[in-house]
C-alpha cells in the first residue's frame, strides 16, 4: 500500500535534511532564525525539526526566546508622518487657531498631535483667542534606532504590540548524530510479526522516569446541580432513598401508584397487591377506583418497564416502612433518571432527571408542605417565595 506524503511531511524531511547536513562539517548552528533565512525555509519548520531531532539525541539544542516588536493598526497609519509632526506642519508661520486646526484633523487625531508637539516644544499657544504658533522653524521626524525610552513610549501610546518567538541560540551534534534519522517504533504490530521484520527494527525507548502532570476531570454540570441538590436535601434532615433500579415492574412503577391498567416475572408482596387491585378496581378510603370494565391484570403488573418515575421508589419505601410494628417519622428524598417515551425536540429527550421528596409523619398539613418547599428553594437563595392557590 503506497502513502502519499502531504506537504506538511515533505517539508519537515526538507528541514531536517537541511539541518543534519549543514552539522556534519560545520559543527553547530549558532542562531536558528539566521540558518533558516540562509536555507530558505520558514523559521517554524526549522524550530520544529530541531525540537524533534533534539529528542532523538541526534542534536543538543540551547532554546532561546526573543522579542520583536510589529506596528499596531494606528501605528501602521503614522509612516507618512507622526500626529505631532503633520500637526506642526499644519501651522502657518502666522499661526492658527486651536478650533480651526482641531476641525482640520478631527477631535482625537488633533489630542494626540498637539499635545506631543507641546510637549516637544514645537509649538505654543499664544493670546486670549488661544493661537497655535510654531516655535521651531523645522523638526526632525526621521526614523531612527529605537532606544528604551522610545519602545517604551510607542508602548504607552499603542503604536507598537510585541511578539514572542521561540527559536536557538545553539544546536550542535548529539550522542545519536547521523546523516539520516532511523525512525523508531513504537508499537509491535501483527503486520511485523507476520513479516519477520520485528527483529530489526529499532523500538522507541519508554520514558518511565518522565514527570507528567495530569489534568483531573470535570464533573458535568448536570451533576454538580445533582449533587447541589442533595447536599440540600441531607442539611434538611432527609435520607437518600436507593434508586439504582433503572428497571422496574410495571406494579411499582404504575399500579402501587394508582395510574391505570394499561398505561420478568417478579417477586410482589402479595398482600399489598390484593390492596392495589382491589382501590383499582373498586376503590377505597374515599375514592371510586377506576371503574374498569374488565379485570385488573397481575400479567400486566409483572411486566417490566425502564421506570418513568422515580415515584416507584417512593412507593417502595412507603411499603416498606408500613412493615414496621412501631412508626417511625421519616424524610426521604431521590435523584436519578427516568425515561419516557417522548418525541424528542431541543427541549424533550427520552431520558432525564427527577427529583422526589416525601415526609412521613403523623398530623401533617399543608403548612408544613409549604415550610418544606420554602427552606429548599431558600437554600437555592430563592428568599422571597410566595404560594398561589391553583
Amino acid at each position: 500500500m503506497s502513502i502519499r506524503k502531504t506537504h506538511g511531511s515533505r517539508m519537515a524531511e526538507k528541514a531536517e535534511k537541511a539541518i543534519l547536513e549543514y552539522l556534519n562539517p560545520n559543527g553547530e548552528i549558532v542562531d536558528s532564525e539566521k540558518f533558516a533565512t540562509s536555507v530558505g525555509i520558514d523559521h517554524d519548520e526549522i524550530v520544529s525539526a530541531i525540537q524533534s531531532l533534539h529528542g532523538c539525541q541526534l542534536v543538543v539544542a540551547v532554546k532561546d526566546t526573543k522579542e520583536s516588536w510589529f506596528l499596531t493598526k494606528e501605528g501602521k497609519s503614522y509612516s507618512v508622518g507622526s500626529p505631532e509632526a503633520r500637526i506642526f506642519s499644519a501651522v502657518p508661520p502666522e499661526g492658527i487657531s486651536l478650533v480651526e486646526l482641531k476641525k482640520k484633523f478631527g477631535p482625537e487625531f488633533f489630542r494626540i498631535g498637539s499635545s506631543a508637539a507641546l510637549k516637544n516644544k514645537w509649538l505654543e499657544i499664544t493670546g486670549t483667542e488661544k493661537v497655535l504658533r510654531r516655535k521651531n522653524e523645522h523638526v526632525d521626524d526621521k526614523g531612527r534606532s529605537a532606544e528604551p525610552a522610545d519602545i517604551d513610549m510607542l508602548k504607552k501610546r499603542k503604536l507598537i504590540a510585541s511578539v514572542k518567538g521561540t527559536g536557538f541560540s545553539s544546536v550542535s551534534k548529539g550522542s545519536q548524530f547521523a546523516l539520516e534519522r532511523k525512525k523508531l517504533v513504537t508499537d509491535l504490530t501483527r503486520e511485523h510479526l507476520l513479516k519477520g521484520d520485528w527483529e530489526n527494527l529499532k523500538f522507541k525507548e519508554y520514558n518511565l522516569n518522565a514527570k507528567v502532570t495530569l489534568d483531573g476531570g470535570h464533573f458535568h454540570p448536570l451533576l454538580k446541580v445533582r449533587e447541589q441538590f442533595r447536599n440540600m436535601f441531607i442539611e434538611m434532615d432527609f435520607e437518600e432513598m436507593p434508586t439504582n433500579n433503572y428497571v422496574e415492574s410495571s406494579f411499582w412503577n404504575f399500579d402501587s401508584t394508582f395510574q391505570p391498567q394499561p398505561s420478568t416475572t417478579v417477586s410482589l408482596p402479595e398482600d399489598y397487591v390484593d390492596e392495589v387491585k382491589k382501590m383499582h378496581e373498586s376503590g377505597g378510603y374515599g375514592s371510586k377506583g377506576y371503574g374498569y370494565v374488565w379485570d385488573w391484570e397481575r400479567e400486566e403488573a409483572n411486566k417490566n418497564v425502564l421506570r418513568t418515575q422515580t415515584t416507584a421508589v417512593s412507593a417502595r419505601m412507603l411499603y416498606q416502612l408500613a412493615q414496621s410494628r412501631t412508626f417511625t417519622p421519616k424524610r426521604y428524598f431521590s435523584i436519578d433518571r427516568v425515561f419516557r417515551n417522548e418525541s424528542l425536540d431541543r427541549t424533550h429527550l427520552a431520558e432525564f432527571h427527577q427529583i422526589e421528596g416525601l415526609v412521613c409523619d403523623r398530623g401533617l398539613t399543608l403548612g408544613d408542605l409549604m415550610g418544606v418547599l420554602s427552606d429548599f428553594f431558600e437554600s437555592m437563595g430563592m428568599k422571597k417565595i410566595r404560594f398561589q392557590p391553583t
